[in-house]
Order: C-alpha cells, then structure tokens, then sequence
C-alpha cells in the first residue's frame, strides 16, 4: 500500500517515529505497568515526563529563566480570554493587529474586557497582507499588542515580528510553533494549542514573562489566572496528561531533527516547492496571498475551475493524499504541512497537482 499522507489543518499530522513509540510504551511506560493515561498527575513518574518536556521546550526555544512556561487546556480560543484578564493591568485598552479569521476572534472576545485599537488589518486586502508598519495607528497606553502569527485558515503568515516598542507583545502562535527560530525575549506572551504542530488536541502552552503574573482583572475565576497555574507548576488542577507526555516526545524529536533551524530549512524547502507548483501551473491553481505573507505551515489554493473541486479532494483521496479541502470559512483547497510533514508528502502532493491539471485543462 502506497503512504497515506494527511494535510489536516488539525488536529494534524504527527511524526511517524513519534506514534511508534507512544504505541510501543502505552501499556507499559519504563516498566512501570502503566500508559502514562493511568498515571497520577502527582505521581514521580509523571512528574518526570513533565519536567523533561518543560526543560526540553527552554531548550529549544531558548525560552529565558525569567519567563514561565505553563501546560493548560482549553485551546487557544480560551487564550483570547484569559490574556486580557491576567494582562490589562489597569489599562482600558489593547492593540490588535488584524489578520484574519482568528485574530478577528481574539479581538471580539477581548471587547468584553476592554477597548480595542485594530492598528493594522488585512481586510481591505482580503487578507492577502498586512500594511506596513510605519502606517500603523498604535495606542501608546494599551496594555499590550496582540498578533496571530500564523493564520491557519487565511494562510497569511507574518514574515517578521512586529516591533511593539514598551508595550508587551502577545502572539498567537497556535499554528507555526516551534516552525522557526523566535527570540522569545521580544514577548510578553505566546500562546498556542498544540493539535497543529506540537501534539494531540487537549494542551495549551502559554509561555509568558514574569512580571506579568498577578495582576487579573476582578473577578477572574482561579482557573483562569496564570499566576495560580505558574506557583503551581502547571498542577493546580488535573493537565492534559497524555498529551503532555505525547508533545514532549515532540520535543525530543525535533532535537534529533537537529532543532529548530534545521526544521526551519525543512519547512522552507517544502513550502517552496508547493508554492511553485501553484504558481507555474498557468493560471489553474490560485493562491490567495501575497508571496511575502504566504505560509509556511497552511498553503491555501483554489483551482480556477471551482466546478473541478469535488473531483480533485476525491482524486486525492484515491492518490492517499487526505484532508485538502478548504476551510468552510475559504472554501478551495488547503494543505497543511507543518514539521511531522515529510518531504515525500508534498512531493506526492505536487506530482499529483500536476497530473490533475493537465488532464482537466
């Protein structure tokens, strides 16, 4: 049977020696007789999983002794929440950059919370880019600068990190963490839910600085405040287990991967060659971004001929390349490739893109 190669947006892809070894260790982890799904949250042997994923994470990301890093639930879109009500701190206003479908969910959420200052949008561009900063209209009194750095529906991806000046920077980093080299000293805060390109759906990783804790808004419930969570050692209450253990295997995998600029230069490399493949097909495949903005990990594209749609995801299928369809939101196609996408799979991918176009032209 030839491999099947899955381009869900997420809950995604994950790499193939990774499944092997949760598989090989899931009855029995190190000889305990327990899967890590049986284990106490408070037990050592768990104790331990976490603590490795936690110093394996610093490591790679060179992730600063005075920021937390801190494994929750509930997504990224719980995120648009709890950071305006552990980050306001006596401020009334935020500033957002708008980027698509959810950076416009982040902002509508944190409305309840305070005023927000939209200072750059990719909306009259149709999200196809973002404005250059110096026409940015920022509030020098906001409590912070909130951007999704990857947009996983739209696939506009921010070639830069925004220069936010003394006011905290906030990201989104839901769907291209650990894709690339970040200097996480020029944040306040990252968040992002793992099922895209960390681990299975179930954790949030919020990495955030610290004199940043303490300071919730009123009323703020306790599970909801990342101070409680920091003193807590990501245990006030029951973590996502299984997918702590499962994304520091993650981790690990990337080391051996060589770290974080060598699946950089992967990703490069993959992503260029689908890109091209779009752009040299004359016209039958379409993709919506400006080149400088185009992701990395989510490559939007439509085929000219949208009455081919519903033939090209079945001829797909029958190829074993999985899960192209477009976002409801976009419509067209959409292939995700994030790191535990070999090489091999978008090659599959373009080949067959090719052959598609030339026998419906």
């Amino acid at each position: 049977m030839s491999p099947v190669f899955n381009f869900s947006a997420g809950p995604a892809v994950l790499p193939k020696e990774v499944l092997l070894e949760v598989q090989n260790e899931l009855l029995d982890w190190h000889g305990t007789g327990m899967s890590v799904m049986e284990m106490s949250h408070r037990g050592k042997e768990f104790m331990q999983i976490a603590a490795e994923a936690e110093e394996d994470l610093r490591n790679l990301m060179g992730i600063p002794k005075n920021y937390h890093i801190l494994f929750l639930q509930g997504g990224a879109s719980t995120q648009f929440a709890m950071v305006p009500m552990n980050l306001l701190r006596g401020r009334s206003s935020i500033d957002f950059i708008n980027s698509g479908h959810w950076s416009k969910l982040a902002i509508k959420e944190a409305r309840k919370y305070a005023s927000t200052n939209v200072v750059a949008s990719g909306e009259e561009s149709g999200y196809a880019n973002i404005p250059p900063e110096d026409t940015w209209k920022r509030d020098p009194e906001a409590a912070y600068l909130h951007y999704t750095s990857n947009e996983t529906i739209g696939g506009l991806e921010f070639p830069y990190v925004p220069n936010s000046g003394d006011v905290p920077l906030v990201c989104d980093m839901s769907s291209n963490f650990l894709s690339r080299p970040i200097d996480v000293s020029r944040f306040g805060c990252i968040y992002g839910g793992a099922q895209k390109n960390i681990g299975p759906a179930g954790l949030t990783i919020v990495i955030i600085r610290d004199d940043l804790l303490g300071q919730t808004v009123p009323g703020t419930p306790t599970m909801f405040d990342y101070r409680i969570h920091a003193d807590g050692d990501s245990m006030y209450n029951t973590p996502p287990t299984f997918a702590v253990y499962v994304a520091g295997l993650v981790f690990k995998w990337l080391q051996r991967q060589g770290g974080l600029k060598a699946i950089e230069q992967r990703n490069i490399e993959k992503a260029a060659l689908l890109y091209e493949t779009i752009d040299t097909s004359s016209g039958f495949y379409i993709c919506p971004v400006d080149r400088p903005f185009r992701s990395r990990m989510n490559v939007p594209f439509r085929l000219a001929d949208e009455s081919l749609d519903e033939a090209f995801v079945k001829a797909a299928q029958a190829r074993n390349l999985l899960q192209l369809k477009g976002h409801r939101a976009m419509g067209g196609m959409r292939a995700s490739i994030y790191n535990a996408m070999p090489l091999e799979g978008v090659k599959a991918l373009c080949a067959f893109m090719q052959d598609f176009s030339k026998d419906h032209r």
